[in-house]
Protein backbone atom coordinates (compact mmCIF):
# COMPACT_ATOMS: atom_id res chain seq x y z
CA UNK A 1 0.00 0.00 0.00
CA UNK A 2 2.83 2.21 0.03
CA UNK A 3 1.76 3.79 -3.22
CA UNK A 4 -1.76 4.76 -2.20
CA UNK A 5 -0.18 5.88 0.89
CA UNK A 6 2.34 8.13 -0.75
CA UNK A 7 -0.64 9.93 -3.12
CA UNK A 8 -3.59 10.18 -0.78
CA UNK A 9 -1.83 11.29 2.37
CA UNK A 10 1.98 12.29 2.12
CA UNK A 11 1.16 14.46 -0.51
CA UNK A 12 -2.22 15.57 0.48
CA UNK A 13 -0.47 16.61 3.48
CA UNK A 14 1.88 18.79 1.74
CA UNK A 15 -0.15 20.49 -0.63
CA UNK A 16 -2.42 21.47 2.06
CA UNK A 17 0.00 22.86 4.10
CA UNK A 18 1.47 24.61 0.93
CA UNK A 19 -2.52 25.88 0.29
CA UNK A 20 -2.04 27.39 4.29
CA UNK A 21 -4.65 24.92 5.52
CA UNK A 22 -3.54 22.55 8.30
CA UNK A 23 -4.68 18.96 7.57
CA UNK A 24 -4.70 15.64 9.81
CA UNK A 25 -3.04 13.10 8.12
CA UNK A 26 -4.31 10.31 10.27
CA UNK A 27 -8.03 10.93 9.18
CA UNK A 28 -7.01 11.05 5.40
CA UNK A 29 -5.06 7.69 5.95
CA UNK A 30 -8.03 6.26 7.74
CA UNK A 31 -10.08 7.55 4.72
CA UNK A 32 -7.77 6.85 1.76
CA UNK A 33 -6.24 3.69 2.93
CA UNK A 34 -7.68 1.78 5.83
CA UNK A 35 -11.18 1.95 5.11
CA UNK A 36 -10.98 2.07 1.63
CA UNK A 37 -7.76 0.52 -0.12
CA UNK A 38 -7.47 -1.97 2.51
CA UNK A 39 -10.96 -2.70 2.70
CA UNK A 40 -11.33 -3.21 -1.35
CA UNK A 41 -8.92 -5.36 -1.22
CA UNK A 42 -9.96 -7.38 2.18
CA UNK A 43 -13.16 -7.78 0.41
CA UNK A 44 -12.01 -8.70 -2.80
CA UNK A 45 -10.24 -11.82 -1.39
CA UNK A 46 -13.35 -12.82 0.06
CA UNK A 47 -13.29 -11.50 3.69
CA UNK A 48 -16.05 -9.97 5.60
CA UNK A 49 -13.83 -6.66 6.74
CA UNK A 50 -10.94 -4.44 8.47
CA UNK A 51 -10.38 -5.59 12.01
CA UNK A 52 -8.39 -2.86 13.91
CA UNK A 53 -7.03 -1.26 17.25
CA UNK A 54 -8.73 1.95 16.76
CA UNK A 55 -10.82 3.10 20.58
CA UNK A 56 -14.11 3.27 18.86
CA UNK A 57 -17.27 1.34 18.93
CA UNK A 58 -19.92 -0.03 16.58
CA UNK A 59 -23.42 -0.52 17.26
CA UNK A 60 -26.52 -2.11 15.29
CA UNK A 61 -29.28 0.35 14.85
CA UNK A 62 -32.24 -0.60 12.23
CA UNK A 63 -30.33 1.30 9.26
CA UNK A 64 -27.44 -0.52 9.95
CA UNK A 65 -24.06 -0.09 11.64
CA UNK A 66 -23.22 3.19 13.65
CA UNK A 67 -19.71 5.10 14.86
CA UNK A 68 -19.86 5.70 18.32
CA UNK A 69 -16.87 7.03 21.12
CA UNK A 70 -14.69 4.20 23.05
CA UNK A 71 -15.53 3.74 26.89
CA UNK A 72 -12.05 4.70 27.27
CA UNK A 73 -12.23 8.64 26.95
CA UNK A 74 -8.52 9.53 26.87
CA UNK A 75 -8.20 7.38 24.34
CA UNK A 76 -11.30 7.12 22.07
CA UNK A 77 -10.61 7.50 18.44
CA UNK A 78 -13.67 8.17 17.40
CA UNK A 79 -12.75 11.69 15.69
CA UNK A 80 -10.12 10.04 13.43
CA UNK A 81 -12.57 7.50 12.22
CA UNK A 82 -15.85 10.42 11.42
CA UNK A 83 -14.21 10.08 7.53
CA UNK A 84 -15.79 6.53 7.05
CA UNK A 85 -19.08 6.16 5.16
CA UNK A 86 -21.62 3.83 6.31
CA UNK A 87 -20.47 1.15 3.81
CA UNK A 88 -17.00 1.60 5.31
CA UNK A 89 -18.16 1.48 8.60
CA UNK A 90 -20.62 -1.89 8.02
CA UNK A 91 -16.80 -4.11 7.09
CA UNK A 92 -15.17 -2.33 10.20
CA UNK A 93 -14.33 -3.76 13.26
CA UNK A 94 -13.54 -2.12 16.62
CA UNK A 95 -12.95 -5.20 19.36
CA UNK A 96 -10.90 -2.49 21.80
CA UNK A 97 -13.53 -0.45 21.88
CA UNK A 98 -15.66 -1.52 25.04
CA UNK A 99 -12.17 -2.00 27.03
CA UNK A 100 -9.99 0.48 29.09
CA UNK A 101 -6.34 0.85 27.28
CA UNK A 102 -5.01 -0.11 31.02
CA UNK A 103 -6.56 -3.12 30.53
CA UNK A 104 -5.84 -3.79 27.04
CA UNK A 105 -2.22 -4.02 28.24
CA UNK A 106 -2.59 -6.06 30.91
CA UNK A 107 -4.13 -8.23 28.92
CA UNK A 108 -0.90 -8.44 25.89
CA UNK A 109 1.05 -8.60 29.50
CA UNK A 110 -0.18 -11.93 30.54
CA UNK A 111 -0.10 -13.28 26.91
CA UNK A 112 3.80 -12.52 26.79
CA UNK A 113 2.96 -9.98 23.91
CA UNK A 114 6.22 -7.54 23.51
CA UNK A 115 4.02 -4.53 22.53
CA UNK A 116 2.24 -4.26 26.46
CA UNK A 117 4.38 -1.69 27.62
CA UNK A 118 4.81 -0.01 23.94
CA UNK A 119 4.59 3.95 24.77
CA UNK A 120 1.61 5.62 22.87
CA UNK A 121 2.57 7.51 19.22
CA UNK A 122 1.91 10.83 19.34
CA UNK A 123 4.26 12.27 16.29
CA UNK A 124 2.93 11.60 12.68
CA UNK A 125 3.85 8.25 11.65
CA UNK A 126 5.98 9.55 7.90
CA UNK A 127 7.69 12.07 10.15
CA UNK A 128 9.98 9.94 12.63
CA UNK A 129 12.08 12.75 13.82
CA UNK A 130 8.86 14.59 15.17
CA UNK A 131 10.29 17.88 13.33
CA UNK A 132 7.26 18.81 11.01
CA UNK A 133 8.17 22.13 10.13
CA UNK A 134 11.98 20.62 9.03
CA UNK A 135 10.10 18.24 7.25
CA UNK A 136 7.93 20.70 5.21
CA UNK A 137 10.88 22.91 4.85
CA UNK A 138 13.28 20.35 3.27
CA UNK A 139 10.06 19.98 0.90
CA UNK A 140 8.87 22.89 0.26
CA UNK A 141 11.29 25.12 0.55
CA UNK A 142 12.00 28.09 2.55
CA UNK A 143 10.46 31.52 1.22
CA UNK A 144 10.58 34.03 3.21
CA UNK A 145 7.88 36.30 3.29
CA UNK A 146 6.63 38.99 5.93
CA UNK A 147 4.70 38.25 9.19
CA UNK A 148 2.13 41.59 9.13
CA UNK A 149 -0.29 42.92 11.83
CA UNK A 150 -3.99 43.28 10.50
CA UNK A 151 -3.69 46.99 9.56
CA UNK A 152 -0.53 45.68 6.98
CA UNK A 153 2.08 46.84 9.15
CA UNK A 154 4.95 44.49 8.56
CA UNK A 155 6.33 42.91 12.28
CA UNK A 156 9.06 40.48 11.26
CA UNK A 157 9.90 37.63 8.74
CA UNK A 158 9.01 34.47 8.14
CA UNK A 159 11.47 31.53 6.60
CA UNK A 160 8.30 29.57 5.33
CA UNK A 161 4.27 30.30 5.95
CA UNK A 162 3.39 26.70 6.39
CA UNK A 163 5.67 26.25 9.02
CA UNK A 164 3.13 28.07 11.07
CA UNK A 165 -0.41 27.11 12.33
CA UNK A 166 -3.48 29.43 13.41
CA UNK A 167 -3.36 30.68 16.72
CA UNK A 168 0.76 29.88 17.48
CA UNK A 169 2.04 32.27 20.05
CA UNK A 170 5.85 31.22 20.34
CA UNK A 171 8.59 31.11 17.81
CA UNK A 172 7.32 34.41 15.53
CA UNK A 173 10.33 36.47 16.12
CA UNK A 174 8.62 39.46 15.85
CA UNK A 175 10.96 42.70 15.58
CA UNK A 176 8.06 45.29 16.50
CA UNK A 177 6.31 44.97 20.26
CA UNK A 178 2.95 46.09 21.20
CA UNK A 179 2.10 49.21 22.64
CA UNK A 180 1.29 47.17 25.66
CA UNK A 181 3.33 44.24 25.67
CA UNK A 182 0.18 41.63 24.74
CA UNK A 183 1.77 38.74 22.96
CA UNK A 184 0.53 37.86 19.42
CA UNK A 185 -0.94 35.23 17.76
CA UNK A 186 -1.09 34.02 13.94
CA UNK A 187 -4.59 34.69 12.70
CA UNK A 188 -4.28 33.25 8.90
CA UNK A 189 -1.95 32.72 6.53
CA UNK A 190 -1.94 33.43 2.95
CA UNK A 191 0.02 31.59 0.78
CA UNK A 192 -0.63 33.39 -2.34
CA UNK A 193 1.69 36.20 -0.94
CA UNK A 194 3.76 34.15 1.43
CA UNK A 195 2.32 36.17 4.27
CA UNK A 196 1.82 35.42 7.66
CA UNK A 197 -0.98 37.81 9.63
CA UNK A 198 -0.99 37.91 13.52
CA UNK A 199 -2.78 39.40 15.99
CA UNK A 200 -4.25 39.57 19.60
CA UNK A 201 -5.69 36.17 21.25
CA UNK A 202 -9.47 37.91 21.12
CA UNK A 203 -9.14 37.81 17.20
CA UNK A 204 -8.97 34.05 17.45
CA UNK A 205 -12.47 33.78 18.30
CA UNK A 206 -14.97 31.35 16.33
CA UNK A 207 -18.37 30.88 16.65
CA UNK A 208 -19.51 29.19 13.61
CA UNK A 209 -18.01 27.12 10.99
CA UNK A 210 -18.15 25.75 7.69
CA UNK A 211 -17.27 22.16 6.32
CA UNK A 212 -17.24 20.88 3.03
CA UNK A 213 -17.35 17.16 1.35
CA UNK A 214 -19.76 15.98 4.26
CA UNK A 215 -19.29 12.36 5.40
CA UNK A 216 -22.45 11.19 7.28
CA UNK A 217 -21.97 7.78 9.56
CA UNK A 218 -24.87 6.85 9.71
CA UNK A 219 -28.34 8.41 8.29
CA UNK A 220 -27.58 11.60 6.06
CA UNK A 221 -29.26 14.56 8.68
CA UNK A 222 -31.96 17.08 6.96
CA UNK A 223 -31.72 20.96 6.92
CA UNK A 224 -33.32 21.34 10.15
CA UNK A 225 -30.96 22.59 12.71
CA UNK A 226 -29.92 19.56 15.53
CA UNK A 227 -28.34 20.04 18.76
CA UNK A 228 -25.37 18.18 19.16
CA UNK A 229 -21.60 18.33 19.75
CA UNK A 230 -18.48 19.74 17.39
CA UNK A 231 -14.96 18.07 18.10
CA UNK A 232 -12.11 19.76 15.91
CA UNK A 233 -9.02 17.91 17.22
CA UNK A 234 -8.37 13.90 17.78
CA UNK A 235 -8.94 14.72 21.64
CA UNK A 236 -10.13 18.11 22.28
CA UNK A 237 -13.22 18.53 24.17
CA UNK A 238 -16.60 18.10 22.57
CA UNK A 239 -18.23 21.70 21.70
CA UNK A 240 -21.79 22.05 22.13
CA UNK A 241 -23.58 23.35 19.24
CA UNK A 242 -26.39 23.69 16.60
CA UNK A 243 -25.45 22.19 13.52
CA UNK A 244 -27.35 21.39 10.20
CA UNK A 245 -26.59 20.75 6.62
CA UNK A 246 -27.70 23.68 3.79
CA UNK A 247 -27.68 21.04 1.21
CA UNK A 248 -24.00 21.41 0.50
CA UNK A 249 -21.96 22.39 3.58
CA UNK A 250 -22.14 21.07 7.20
CA UNK A 251 -22.57 24.02 9.74
CA UNK A 252 -21.86 24.13 13.22
CA UNK A 253 -22.79 27.07 15.37
CA UNK A 254 -21.04 26.66 18.56
CA UNK A 255 -22.32 27.96 22.26
CA UNK A 256 -18.76 29.38 23.24
CA UNK A 257 -16.51 30.40 21.12
CA UNK A 258 -13.11 28.61 20.02
CA UNK A 259 -9.90 29.76 19.93
CA UNK A 260 -6.96 28.66 16.92
CA UNK A 261 -9.17 26.98 14.85
CA UNK A 262 -7.25 26.45 11.42
CA UNK A 263 -8.82 25.90 8.25
CA UNK A 264 -8.40 22.40 7.31
CA UNK A 265 -9.34 20.53 10.08
CA UNK A 266 -12.28 17.89 10.43
CA UNK A 267 -15.27 18.40 12.57
CA UNK A 268 -16.93 16.21 13.88
CA UNK A 269 -20.51 16.22 14.85
CA UNK A 270 -22.02 14.04 17.62
CA UNK A 271 -25.27 13.20 19.52
CA UNK A 272 -24.44 11.68 22.74
CA UNK A 273 -21.75 9.49 22.23
CA UNK A 274 -22.48 8.53 18.58
CA UNK A 275 -21.09 9.81 15.25
CA UNK A 276 -23.66 11.66 12.97
CA UNK A 277 -20.50 12.86 10.72
CA UNK A 278 -17.60 14.76 9.38
CA UNK A 279 -16.32 17.58 6.82
CA UNK A 280 -13.35 19.30 6.18
CA UNK A 281 -13.53 23.01 7.89
CA UNK A 282 -12.90 25.56 4.85
CA UNK A 283 -14.11 28.81 5.98
CA UNK A 284 -14.68 30.25 9.83
CA UNK A 285 -16.91 33.17 10.72
CA UNK A 286 -16.71 35.05 14.44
Amino acid sequence: MAEEFHDGVVENFLSEYAAGRTPNPCLRCNEKIKFAAVLDRARAMGFDGVVTGHYAKTQESPSGKTLHRAIDPLKDQSYVLSVLTVEQIAGAFFPLGDTEKVDIRKEAEARGLAVAQKPDSHDICFVPSGDNAGWLRDRLGSDVGPIVDQSGLKLGEHKGAYTYTIGQRKGLGLTVPTADGSPRFVLKIEPVTNTVVVGAREDLAVSTMIGENPIWCGPAVDQEPRRGFVQIRAHGQPLACTYFYDGKHLIAKVDEPVLGLATGQAMAIYESDRVVGSATIFETRS
